[in-house]
């Protein structure tokens, strides 16, 4: 049945200014209450139509708070009395009305009389672009664009499988790259990323990339973490159109798009979502859920409908959209717990005495179950640092819903041993072996991120122990067992050539340090495990099942020597990794195992292409039978110092 059109309806006068005119059906309007609507960027900000032969924007607001809303901006000189709204007879807290001649890349606001008073001038909390900061104004535009990515959209569920290789390159779009590092004000555009990064990452051997957070946000320390445009790209780089390229590029080169999303907070910005209308509309009444105290910022209130169907058409607008194959959502322990870093009397339990936040978990188990079903082939991922259970299981079975979660408790008892000098390693074996004792709680994300490489927290090479050599096998010997770890992987940009400063967002990566050799083959060393989690079956195919993994020797920790077998769903492609985690070479090592006579060493972590010494390796292994019956093997290797090889 065609929906027909509000003038075709409604008599519509247009001799005002801004003329009556409405998006919204009565279905609409119920849903958008019942936190329910899932599109509401198709009705709610501004849009360009033609009313009786006119071409203009009709704008639409939520602000149930105010007594009147207008629209302001360079074209009526910002005058609040020239341009008001309707409000909606509906009760519903909507006010719109269609602007004729206005045109697209205009500057504008809501000016808003609000609670008690209160006038505040808001950016739209659905524009799709804004003026860059310091300048906070929405402007009007269009999404056209014509994407060129058929065959990665008709074929990306294999790429985003759970049974797929996933290798994802953690990125923020400023400090990846400047046209010139002492200037934090020099951006490259979207389209110079385009062009330098692409091709980078394609070399690299990455399944994926992850921005942090791009959607638009005032404060440049904040990383992207405190937003207030959840359906815009940030205008630092460029246009909507240009951001479109740039993923539509990665997708053309086989390589997936993953975002950081934050709805657990936004900042107390004047133009942004904090008070609204004059009234806490966004965020909840009570501090004591409203305001978090680590972050000095606004919790979204998960009980009102409204808001919880503005959040979930944000995630699901970067899909519908943007394309994109994934969302990593930020902070989800802060939205689990209500006494997350609160002490006792700064929070209240729930109906029920616990401290679960009980609609935010409902609104966890809405988003993922919206988006799973209206884009089969992506991933949620979670970062969530607690003991929450069923993160990445289904809602059916009680679970949140996501596809994958940080894997937390590995990466920090994994630098933890790779910290200490190798001569201590041999009493703290269990913090390297513990990670499979809970493995198979969830599905796990290896994370070396960000966070672990920011002020005050060193970067990957200064974590490791020893001279420069040692610092760089260590380094390897890590990468190698993260990747031959099951799971996900994740590294942030500048640890793959083990780029030598913390973190800083105000400059670049140390690009110059690939002059150096230690540098540009720790990067070759990444790459070609990248490759090897590529094109071995056994890396990937069962790593989130107890099929995948096997511990094959764990007795031996006076030698810090670990050996595991990683296994497909092909006994042929099975993999052995043996760790030789001193700077002790180990000659005519023995490993016991089943299965196969014949092994040959498809990598080593000490190979001078990678810095090593070159010097100890297996180009023929040879191996006795042990037990024919149980197809039993002693396996004679030589195990390079602070080195890992990988046996096929």
């Amino acid at each position: 049945m065609e929906v027909k059109k509000y003038e075709e309806i409604h008599f519509v006068d247009s001799t005002r200014a801004v003329w009556n005119y409405s998006f919204f059906s009565e279905d609409d309007i119920r849903n958008f209450q019942q936190g329910t609507h899932y599109r509401l960027y198709d009705l709610f900000g501004s849009h360009e139509i033609e009313v009786l032969g006119k071409r203009g924007y009709y704008f639409a607001v939520w602000a149930p708070n105010a007594t009147a809303v207008s629209v302001i901006g360079n074209f009526n000189d910002w005058n609040p009395t020239t341009h008001p709204l309707f409000v909606r007879l509906d009760k519903s807290g909507i006010w719109e009305g269609f602007i004729p001649g206005m045109s697209r890349g205009e500057v504008y606001k809501y000016h808003i009389d609000g609670f008690k008073g209160v006038k505040t001038d808001k950016g739209d909390p659905y524009a799709n672009f804004w003026e860059k900061r310091p300048n906070t104004a929405s402007i009007t535009w269009d999404l056209g664009y014509n994407w060129k990515d058929d065959d990665w959209m008709s074929n990306r569920g294999k790429h985003n499988s759970l049974e797929a290789p996933c290798s994802i390159y953690e990125v923020h779009l400023a400090s990846w790259m400047r046209p010139n590092k002492h200037d934090e004000e020099s951006y490259n555009s979207y389209d110079q990323l385009r062009q330098l990064m692409v091709p980078y990452v394609q070399e690299m051997g990455f399944t994926h990339v992850e921005f942090m957070p791009i959607m638009e946000h005032p404060f440049d320390g904040s990383w992207g973490y405190q937003g207030t445009g959840y359906f815009a790209p940030t205008s630092r780089f460029g246009d909507p159109q240009s951001f479109m390229e740039l993923i539509n590029a990665f997708h053309e080169a086989g390589i997936g798009v993953i975002l950081d999303w934050v709805p657990s907070h936004f900042p107390y910005d004047a133009h942004g979502l904090f008070m609204f209308d004059g009234a806490n509309t966004y965020e909840y009444a009570d501090m004591r859920k409203g305001f978090h105290p680590d972050w000095n910022s606004y919790v979204f209130n998960y009980k009102r409908g409204e808001v919880k169907s503005f959040l979930i058409s944000s995630a699901r607008f970067w899909f519908d959209k943007f394309h994109i194959d994934g969302i990593r959502v930020d902070a989800v322990s802060s939205m689990l717990k209500l006494n997350y870093s609160r002490t006792h009397g700064q929070w209240e339990p729930n109906e029920y005495g616990g401290d679960g936040n009980i609609e935010a978990i409902n609104f966890i188990k809405d988003l993922n179950e919206t988006i799973y079903r209206d884009f089969h082939d992506i991933q949620t991922i979670a970062e969530e640092a607690t003991d929450w259970p069923g993160v990445s299981r289904p809602t059916v079975n009680n679970g949140l819903g996501f596809g994958m979660k940080w894997m937390m408790g590995w990466m920090h008892d994994t630098l933890d041993y790779f910290k200490m000098d190798p001569i201590y390693r041999r009493h703290y074996q269990n913090k390297f072996s513990f990670s499979m004792m809970y493995y198979y709680d969830e599905n796990f994300l290896l994370p070396l991120s960000h966070d672990e490489v920011v002020h005050g927290k060193s970067p990957m090479i200064f974590k490791m122990p020893g001279d420069e050599w040692q610092k760089f096998a260590n380094l390897r010997t890590l990468y190698t067992y993260m990747f031959t770890h099951p799971g996900g992987k994740l590294l942030f940009m500048g640890s793959e050539f083990g780029d030598t400063n913390e973190w800083n967002y105000k400059s670049e990566l140390q690009w110059d340090l690939l002059k150096f050799d230690s540098h540009q083959l720790m990067k070759d060393c990444v790459r070609d495990l990248n490759l090897l989690l590529r094109n071995e079956p056994a890396m990937y195919e069962n790593q989130f099942n107890i099929y995948g993994f096997e511990w094959v020797d764990l007795n031996h920790p006076a030698e810090c020597v670990v050996a595991y077998r990683r296994k497909g769903k092909d006994p042929a492609n099975d993999l052995l990794i043996i760790l030789n985690l001193t700077p002790v070479v180990r000659h005519d090592w023995k490993v016991y195992t089943y299965g196969k006579s014949e092994w040959r060493e498809i990598f080593n972590s000490d190979d001078k292409r990678y810095w090593g010494t070159g010097n100890v390796f297996n180009p023929e292994i040879f191996t006795r039978s042990l037990d024919k019956n149980d197809n039993m093997y002693e396996i004679n290797v030589h195990l390079p110092p602070l080195g890992a090889i990988v046996l096929k």
